[in-house]
């Protein structure tokens, strides 16, 4: 199985919560992951996600935790409206 692995920036202008932490993170820069199964056919190559994975930075630590791409979207969209 090949993967492709796509490495983005997001900036939040406010704290914000996602399910899949237990807190909730300041506002700031987070790097992203979105890691996709490539899946070759005849006519084209198709690219399935099968992961997208959130940098969380606090002090000397980084931890990787795995986010659902669509609760994140929402996240940063309530934050632009803010």
């Amino acid at each position: 199985m090949a993967l492709r692995t796509t490495r983005t920036s997001i900036t939040f202008k406010a704290p914000f919560r996602l399910t899949a932490l237990d807190e909730t993170l300041p506002a700031g820069v987070y790097d992203i992951d979105t890691e996709e199964e490539i899946i070759e056919g005849n006519e084209r190559t198709v690219y399935l996600r099968v992961a997208t994975l959130l940098y969380v930075r606090t002090h000397n630590m980084v931890r990787t935790v795995t986010i659902d791409p669509q609760e994140l979207q929402v996240a940063f969209d309530s934050d632009d409206q803010s």
